[in-house]
């Protein structure tokens, strides 16, 4: 048997980046590249930027001419009648407002002419129809490729992979490393939550990041617990230094997107409790969102705003000076499939306290855990780990042996692993 050939679909993909999705998507990547050929699709690639063993086709990079002749023969695409749901709910990517006009892109998109693919940024303006704009050029594009398996990561690719998996009859696999019901809770039903919901009712076997994220498949998606095989993420090995602080006094972050689903109005509260003991600390909020804007104003409200810094978007390098010079990492995430950015804290041998609805907590065991909910227990937990010295070194040295566990290697080879058990199944 020779090398398994995986179309796989991602959304961000370094250097064009947003987040988590991002670096795990590359990191599985570059794993998966000595095990099985890999040809990735998405939205945007960069001139010159080439990953060994990864064949990687951003859309943006095909031309008029070869739009032309991909486009001279159009198929009727089956996921136009998918019967996905509008108008019900609300999310970050959807508003009953334009929920109800899900139509109305599908046809503005196909009716109109096909052009090279722009994008500058992925999650601004329009993302719906940007959606449905990489899956119609993807799929005809595909048609044309070999392949084994087709592995989309997250929602936004779902669309040309179903398309692929309903034509060629090629088995499915999504990988879930993040769902609209965590970042909107009850009041997700809408069209992205049934897109989700559809693919994975389709899908021949679906990856969540964590057990916690499996269980979320399963108890609000409907998904069928034989088809759920959980992955956890991997990280890099790095070596870096840790700098004396540009100040005196204790030094508290966050990072992530500034949201209601990653609880950056928990990690103030707990900021402000804090101070009362420890009026020499400084704490940061890095990361954009809707939430920001409230966030500088809660601060301002409490009195407390010159002990924080808001830093907007930060990139790897920025995120990495953070990490030299932090104390106490926070992460009182609502709901967190996995958590990378605890997981960099722990290579940086910073005390990580995180929510215990986080698939992070399931790898890192010496990590203190709260309620996100619980502000008083935050609170307590970073003082703790700010005055005694002996909890941060058992938490750091706990946290440094699971580290050994948490690659890209091993989770490239329990992803091979899920593919071999779908062949199997095939070939039985």
């Amino acid at each position: 048997m020779g090398r398994r050939k995986i179309l796989m679909f991602g959304w961000e993909f370094p250097p064009v980046i947003s987040g988590g999705l991002g670096v795990a998507t590359l990191g599985l990547c570059k794993a998966l590249a000595p095990m099985a050929d890999v040809k990735m699709i998405i939205p945007k690639s960069i001139p010159d930027f080439n990953i060994p063993n990864i064949e990687l086709i951003g859309l943006n990079s095909i031309g008029k001419q070869e739009l032309e002749e991909l486009f001279k023969k159009e198929i009727q695409y089956t996921f136009r009648e998918l019967n996905l749901k509008k108008g019900m709910g609300f999310g970050p990517y959807t508003r009953i407002a334009e929920t109800e006009f899900i139509d109305q892109k599908f046809y503005d998109v196909f009716h109109g002419d096909v052009s090279p693919f722009e994008i500058e940024d992925l999650y601004a303006g329009d993302v719906i129809k940007k959606v449905i704009e990489f899956a119609r050029i993807s799929v005809q594009y595909c048609l044309r490729q070999k392949f084994d398996v087709i592995h989309a990561h997250d929602w936004m690719t779902f669309l040309p992979a179903m398309e692929l998996k309903i034509r060629t009859g090629k088995p499915l696999v999504i990988h879930v490393h993040s769902t609209e019901y965590d970042r909107a809770g009850e009041h997700s039903k809408n069209w992205v939550y049934d897109l989700e919901r559809r693919a994975m009712e389709l899908a021949d076997r679906i990856i969540p990041v964590s057990h916690y994220t499996g269980e979320i498949c399963h108890t609000h998606y409907g998904a069928a617990r034989e088809k759920i095989m959980p992955v956890h993420n991997g990280i890099e090995a790095i070596t870096h230094t840790v700098k004396p602080k540009p100040f005196d006094g204790n030094f508290v972050i966050f990072f992530g997107r500034v949201t209601m689903q990653k609880g950056p109005e928990y990690f103030v509260e707990a900021a402000k409790k804090v101070l009362e003991h420890h009026p020499n600390t400084k704490f940061v909020l890095a990361g954009s969102g809707d939430l920001l804007r409230p966030m500088i104003e809660r601060t301002a409200a409490y009195g407390i705003g010159d002990k924080f810094f808001f830093t907007g978007f930060l990139n790897k390098k920025m995120l990495n000076e953070l990490l030299a010079i932090a104390d106490v990492y926070c992460m009182p995430s609502v709901s967190e499939p996995f958590g990378l950015s605890a997981v960099e804290a722990v290579q940086y041998g910073i005390p990580t306290i995180i929510s215990k609805t986080s698939g992070v907590a399931e790898v890192l065991h010496g990590s203190l855990t709260m309620d996100v909910w619980d502000v008083n227990k935050l609170a307590q937990y970073i003082i703790a780990s700010i005055d005694y010295k002996g909890l941060k070194k058992s938490v750091v040295e706990a946290n440094a042996h699971s580290l050994k566990d948490i690659t890209w290697e091993n989770c490239a080879s329990k992803v091979m692993q899920v593919y071999e058990s779908i062949f199997q199944e095939y070939e039985d």
